[in-house]
Parts: structure tokens; sequence; C-alpha cells
């Protein structure tokens, strides 16, 4: 798939993922103060200042991006990613002292920080193949970090089929709930140890704070 066709495709619509982190950004604040990085608002604030005029300002992104905007995507990925994994830390850190000791406050957190993470890493793989949304599909576009069903059956996709932010989404959902990779595959080493990453936080949550509620809950 690297080099993409001969021409110049338009570019990707910046708006799913601008509403993946209007969610994630109003998740934030079902979180208790205690797993909160610094004041319950501050994550979300700084979400909101860089992709509310991130999203007016460049609502595509294509190969005339300009760096200015490249560099707050890459901002904003790394707020959404530092809130997701400071809170996680947090609310590991609370199960195990016993600071946390009501059942609902617990699911509830645990499952705003898995959604949370959802999106994070789906941002992230975003961002990630092949260079970016900006270059993806694009005459000299990077090697692919993972290989997703149509690009290797054509007979049910189209021979330039390039995945969009919805296709990193759904490949986080998976690999959240699975544990594992399921119809898309990593081919590179930062696309394995991505995902074994992801992995790993959605099985802290499940095991460490679903587990724990259902004991006080029980």
């Amino acid at each position: 798939m690297s080099g993409g066709s001969a021409t110049r495709k338009p570019g990707e619509p910046r708006w799913p993922a601008s509403l993946a982190v209007g969610a994630a950004l109003l998740l934030y604040f079902l979180l208790p103060e205690s797993i909160s990085f610094g004041p319950r608002w501050l994550i979300p604030a700084l979400e909101a200042v860089v992709v509310i005029p991130l999203t007016i300002v460049a609502p595509r992104r294509d190969s005339e991006e300009q760096r200015v905007a490249r560099m707050a995507s890459l901002i904003l990925l790394g707020i959404v990613l530092a809130g997701v994994g400071a809170s996680l830390i947090l609310l590991v850190r609370g199960v195990i002292a016993g600071e946390l000791k009501t059942g609902g406050p617990l699911i509830r957190s645990g499952a705003v920080l898995w959604l949370n993470t959802v999106v994070g890493f789906g941002l992230l793989y975003w961002e990630l193949d092949r260079g970016g949304p900006a270059v993806r599909g694009q005459p000299g576009d990077g090697r692919p970090d993972f290989l997703f069903p149509q690009m290797g059956t054509h007979e049910i996709g189209q021979q330039d089929w390039v995945p969009t932010f919805v296709d990193y989404l759904f490949l986080s959902f998976t690999d959240s709930t699975a544990f594992s990779p399921t119809d898309t595959l990593p081919l590179t080493s930062r696309a394995k140890l991505l995902m074994m990453l992801e992995a790993l936080a959605a099985i802290s949550i499940v095991v460490m704070v679903v587990g724990r509620a259902v004991n006080v809950l029980g």
C-alpha cells in the first residue's frame, strides 16, 4: 500500500475524531476528583482549547496541512493519552491501597477510563499509521503499520481503499475488548507494542477495577 496512487486524494475530514474527543472530554467529568489529574476540569479544558479551534481552522487532514495544525493534533493526542494514563495510575493505586471502597463509583470510573482508552488509542493509531491522515493514501506515504481486511481482499473493498478514523477507533475497541488483534493485524514493532500497551491497560481496568467493585458490592 505504500506509495498510494499516482494522484493526490482529497483529505479526510477531522470531525469524526473531534467528535470522539468531545465524548471523551464529557466523560472525564464523571470521574471522581481522587482519580482526576489535577482539578477535574483541567484535562477537559485543555482538550477543548485545542480541539475546537483546530476543528474550525483545519477541518480536513490532507497533504496541504500546515505544520502548526499537525503539531496541534499531536498535542491534543498527548493531552488525551496523558489524562487517561494519569487517571488509570491513580485508580489502580486507589484500588490497591483500599482507598476506593464504593462499588458504584468504581464501576463508573472503570467504564469511563475504558472508553477513554479506546478513544485515546484510536487517535494514536490514526496519527501513527503510514505517517498520519494528512499523507496516508497519498503518493509517497509511509509503510503500513496495520493490515486491514480491505487491504488484502480487494473483492470486499476497493483497490485504493484507505482507512479513516472510524476504522482505527474500531481497531482500538476490539483490542480493548478481546485483548488481542481481531480482523486487523499489526505489521510493525511499534504497532505491536502499542496494541500490547492498550491491552494491558484494558486488562488492568477490567481485572483490578471491576473485580474489586464486584467484591465490594458482594
